[in-house]
């Protein structure tokens, strides 16, 4: 009798531990009928326009401005920081649709933050515009400390040969595209939004300094003399910060090589933000914004290493009025884009 009641317990026990496993699983599949209401997953953030920095100093606010803070405290000073993987920084968004980040310097470093933001379910970048913001150089015989400038065209200085000067013939170029590689070295900014983003900021009174007005007196350049304006023309987008005359001329060619605008602008993310942006939703709505913060080489007076490294008190200045002078002028356009959303999510008017 005893071995039989242990059978019969073992089978009742175990019939209840199979009802009590089918409520856990049912309760567990469908929460709503223990708590009688439907939890839906959180919609997307339908982006209007991303603004894509490179660099911070410090924090975001409150102490000496970077790439990202003046767009920070315009923005999304009480917007929640929304992590990302693989993103270098936290993205911010605030109710309008006006998301930013920073992504960090260089090619490689900040078109793998874009690519992690682009792919979060989090967002929505179907209609998004894309401002590409940051500093700069410049030549001296095109632009000048303080100025900012709207890209026409985007070109990877390294993607190509390249060899030493002293192994090539004198005067020629040392440079030579890589065949095959054409859809990844050059890109043209939609005409119509370059000419909206000149229409929309040409005339922003932009800040300048005491110092950077006397340092462009070393130069004999009109254009280097210039106060601060805004412009248009290619940004030469390369791994390296190059300096002097024969780096400058270098990116000259391969500008016109391509059969760019003049090379007015380098820096060193945008071509390859692009290009990410290119793969997912195309290129019809990026903007590169740059502002110029030092020559691309020295004045006749100076080498090109004494540029590269200068004496205290040597710098050209200016840095601080042309982070906010970039915020002044790309801030005229995300705002009139978001203002006027009917007539831009379906793609940009003409001008």
């Amino acid at each position: 009798m005893f071995p039989r009641w242990s059978s019969l317990g073992t089978r009742l026990l175990a019939l209840c531990g199979v009802a009590l496993l089918a409520t856990a699983c049912a309760s567990t599949s469908n929460p709503s009928s223990a708590t009688g209401a439907t939890t839906a997953a959180a919609a997307p953030i339908r982006v209007k326009v991303f603004v894509a920095a490179m660099f911070e100093i410090g924090k975001n606010t409150g102490d000496r401005a970077g790439e990202f803070q003046h767009w920070y405290e315009r923005y999304w000073m009480n917007a929640k920081p929304i992590t990302v993987p693989g993103a270098l920084q936290p993205v911010y968004c605030n109710a309008d649709g006006v998301c930013g980040a920073v992504l960090g310097m260089g090619k490689v470093n900040s078109s793998s933050s874009m690519q992690a933001i682009l792919l979060n379910p989090q967002f929505d970048f179907s209609q998004a515009y894309y401002v590409i913001s940051g500093v700069a150089g410049t030549p001296p015989s095109r632009g000048t400390i303080g100025e900012v400038s709207w890209a026409t065209w985007l070109v990877d200085y390294d993607l190509g040969h390249r060899w030493a000067p002293e192994e090539n013939k004198a005067g020629e170029p040392t440079f030579m595209p890589r065949k095959g590689y054409e859809e990844y070295r050059r890109f043209r900014i939609n005409p119509d939004l370059v000419s909206w983003a000149m229409k929309l900021s040409a005339d922003t009174p932009l800040k300048d300094s005491e110092s950077a007005r006397k340092y462009r007196l070393r130069y004999p350049d009109a254009a280097a003399r210039r106060a601060p304006f805004v412009g248009t023309g290619t940004h030469m987008t390369g791994d390296t910060f190059f300096h002097g005359p024969g780096m400058s001329k270098q990116a000259q060619y391969i500008a016109k090589l391509y059969g760019a605008d003049d090379y007015v602008i380098t820096e060193m993310e945008a071509a390859a933000i692009t290009l990410v942006i290119k793969r997912t939703h195309g290129t019809d709505r990026v903007m590169s914004l740059r502002g110029a913060v030092n020559f691309d080489q020295g004045s006749p007076k100076e080498t090109t290493l004494q540029h590269l490294d200068p004496a205290p008190g040597e710098t050209a200045g200016g840095f601080a009025e042309t982070v906010e002078n970039i915020e002044l002028v790309g801030s005229r356009v995300v705002d009139h884009i978001v203002a006027n959303w009917p007539q831009w999510q379906g793609g940009v008017p003409k001008p």
